[in-house]
């Protein structure tokens, strides 16, 4: 598998995360949950971002760990 670099880095989490809060929704729930004017919208959107965000931070250390888990394998010559 000449020319394919194999990182630990979680990089299609972090891609997924990004795109899910760099869109006019997320942005939308982010500014509802920390900059919104009224406290109810604040307290309706707070849990949402906080437990979305949770998750993504989730799915962002299971990446890493099968890759960490995939890389040492590798290295010990277990898998191609």
């Amino acid at each position: 598998m000449a020319g394919t670099a194999r990182t630990r880095w979680p990089w299609i989490s972090l891609l997924l995360s990004a795109a899910l809060v760099c869109n006019p929704v997320g942005f939308d729930f982010l500014h509802s949950a920390f900059f919104a004017g009224e406290q109810l919208a604040r307290n309706i959107a707070q849990p949402i971002v906080l437990t979305a965000l949770a998750i993504m931070a989730l799915v962002i250390g299971l990446e890493w760990l099968v890759r960490s888990l995939i890389a040492r394998s590798r290295a010990r010559g277990a898998t191609r």
